[in-house]
């Protein structure tokens, strides 16, 4: 994964669990805007997502946080 990608998730769950709290979940479309504006981006948070952890649609985000944080890619 793409370091660029790598801190826009963090930032965005930290950002997500600091204003709803712990609980709060997030599917791998939280980290783009509704316009497509970079298909190969959103491709690679999709196979991380889909393929190769084989998560769910939503997710807590301080378990996404912690998976890309260890660099498990």
């Amino acid at each position: 994964m793409r370091t660029t990608l790598r801190n826009k998730i963090i930032d965005v769950c930290d950002k997500k669990i600091a204003s709803k709290g712990e609980n709060v979940g997030v599917s791998f479309y939280a980290f783009f805007k509704n316009k497509n504006d970079d298909p190969d981006l959103l491709m690679e948070a999709a196979k991380w997502w889909i393929e190769t952890h084989q998560l769910d649609h939503f997710e807590k985000a301080s378990k996404i946080r912690d998976l890309v944080k260890k660099g498990n890619n």
